[in-house]
């Protein structure tokens, strides 16, 4: 992991069509302070990102590759049981320098991944998801900078809606109260 910006960000675009799932690359060390110690490089992984997730969650091959040491173990909640589970602390580097010098995570069986990318991470910045053109990108920052509202640029926006035509039965959208079809509606 290179030097850590204090503001950092990246976008994964699939110029291909939508992602079914949110994937990236990321770097893992075992913890370092980054003020005290030099910035390793760390061993690059394939994660998913997953809002459904409290906390991140790291494969029994990342802790082999990086020989870490358990701090402890708790009990984890998965979508299938409860379980006791190891806590390792270690360096977590996005794509474009975005980092996360000294993270708690837990081991667990991810299945063609090494690392689950959780909300202790995401919650920390700005995380976004669009499709537009059929192309799937998804963005995050750290730290965050601001509250995304979509609704907010929707309305401050200028952008073209096309005019929803009301069915031949309801209610004209002229507020005149008669049908659309005895309306502005005549004739069409």
């Amino acid at each position: 992991m290179p030097n850590l910006p204090p503001h950092a960000s990246f976008v994964t675009k699939n110029r291909g069509g939508l992602f079914r799932e949110l994937k990236s690359v990321v770097y893992i060390t075992p913890a370092f302070e980054p003020s005290k110690e030099p910035i390793p490089a760390g061993k690059k992984y394939n994660a998913i990102w997953d809002t459904g997730a409290s906390c991140s969650v790291i494969t029994k091959k990342v802790v082999d590759d990086l020989s870490l040491k358990s701090i402890g173990i708790i009990e984890v909640s998965t979508a299938n049981d409860k379980r006791m589970s190891n806590v390792y602390i270690i360096s977590m580097g996005l794509p474009n320098k975005v980092g996360f010098p000294w993270l708690r995570v837990t081991e667990g069986g991810l299945s063609n991944i090494d690392v689950l990318v959780g909300m202790d991470i995401i919650s920390q910045g700005d995380f976004a998801v669009s499709s537009y053109n059929g192309n799937t990108a998804f963005t995050y920052r750290h730290p965050s900078c601001e509250c995304i509202d979509f609704v907010q640029q929707t309305n401050d926006s200028k952008i073209y809606r096309a005019p929803i035509t009301p069915g031949r039965n309801s209610p004209c959208s002229c507020g005149s109260g008669n049908k659309y079809k005895h309306c502005c509606g005549k004739g069409k």
